[in-house]
This record gives C-alpha cells, structure tokens and sequence, in this order.
C-alpha cells in the first residue's frame, strides 16, 4: 500500500520559487505530485533578468510553466515570494483548488502553508535538507528533492543511500503505532499507522528512499509488516 493517496480527479497547482529551488528536480516533483491529482496550474516565479534563472527560462517551455516575472525592489527584500504568495491566497479562494506544491527551501511561506490548511486544503512542499523544519511542518507532506532522486534511481546499479534514519522517524512510527487500533497479536493496520504519522508530522517514506510506507518499515528491525486475509498490511512494533 502506498503511503500517498491518490486522488486522480484533483486540481493541483504548483507554485515554484525560481529564487530557491533547482529546475534540476523537476521531474521526481512531478512524478511526486502527479499521485495526488493533476497539476493544471504550473507557475514558476522570479526577476527573469537572472542569469541564475535560465534554467527554469528554458523549462518552462518543455513542462508548459508559466513563467511570473517579478522585478527586484529594493535589495534585501523579496517581492517574487510576495507575488508567489498573493497568487496562492487568490488561487485559494477561487475554491477550485484542491491541493498545493510549494517548491521552495524558504521559510518565509511557513504562514502560506499555515493559512492554506486552515481550509483543509494540503500543501505538499518541496525543498532541500536544509529547508527550516517549522516550514516543513507546516506542509501536510515534505519531499526531500535529494532523496526523491536517490528514491527514482534504479535499483540495479549503485544509488546513493537514503537519508541516514532518525530518532525522530522511529518516534513519529512509534507513537502512530500506540494510537492505532491493535488485534490480540499487537497488529495495527498499515494504513491506520500512515495515516497517524502525517496527522502529527509532514513524514513522508520517499524522504527515507521508499515509494511505499510498507518498504520502509520493512527496512527498519523495530517493526514486522505482514499481509491478512483479506489483503490489509498490518504492522507491529517488535522493540
């Protein structure tokens, strides 16, 4: 069972900060949020007079992104994340949104992301190890671009390992597992358990190099997955 739910039918727009995110990653976004609906809006912000921005110049012609110029003001002050910003809360009230990339490592859209889910409306974002943990919080789901590519590599050859596995991965694992129903054997079901995790925590397995919930906790000793009956993945906590 996949972690991501998947929801075909949904109108998703994706919102780049040209500024603070690598057009070298494109395609494992695209991949990524393409599970949770189609990506009709594609916008792509920043003052086009960059040479640093002519990456994304040349792409946005090939991944049909339009591209928002935005002049730089005054030095030290960003408008291309204003513009970015007043774009999505206009998007947002539209009400024909049902979902939102945001692909930056910039801490300063943390309130974008807050404000956006106060509608029940998610926000997956998309950025760098090095994006401020309080913004990646604030996304329902936080995609490490590194680990995405590492995750799409193929499993023949020699990949570079995942992100080394955290304190904080088994705690977030551990306390969805205690809140989850569990049968007289202490099975919890795999989906109850993913469901759990996001609802406390941005987690997501692709950050850890897995595609699915299940291979990753496959991969960890602290927990056993097994298949029931009827064909639900169920998971216990061993230590």
């Amino acid at each position: 069972m996949n972690d991501n739910v998947h929801l075909r039918d949904s109108n998703i727009a994706l919102l780049i900060d040209g500024d603070n995110a690598s057009p070298d990653h494109f395609d494992e976004v695209l991949l990524v949020l393409g599970e949770f609906g189609t990506i009709n809006v594609r916008r792509v912000y920043g003052n086009w007079q960059k040479p640093s921005l002519k990456g994304w110049a040349n792409l946005s012609g090939q991944q049909s992104i339009v591209p928002i110029q935005q002049f730089d003001v005054s030095k030290g002050k960003s408008a291309t994340d204003m513009r970015m910003i007043i774009d999505a809360m206009d998007l947002l009230y539209r009400g024909s949104i049902d979902g939102f990339g945001i692909m930056s490592s910039d801490s300063d859209f943390l309130p974008l992301a807050q404000r956006i889910r106060e509608d029940g409306i998610p926000v997956y974002g998309f950025g760098t190890t090095k994006t401020p943990l309080p913004f990646q919080q604030a996304c329902t789901r936080f995609f490490d671009i590194a680990a995405l590519e590492r995750s799409g590599q193929d499993n023949g050859g020699a990949t570079e390992p995942p992100r080394e596995l955290e304190n904080d991965l088994l705690q977030v694992l551990g306390a969805a597992y205690k809140a989850s129903k569990r049968d007289d054997e202490g099975y919890a079901s795999l989906g109850e358990l993913g469901q759990r995790a996001t609802a406390v925590s941005s987690f997501s397995a692709r950050n850890y190099g897995h595609a699915k919930l299940s291979d990753l906790i496959r991969s960890l000793p602290n927990f056993e997955v097994k298949t029931a009956a009827d064909g639900r993945q169920l998971v216990k906590r061993l230590r």
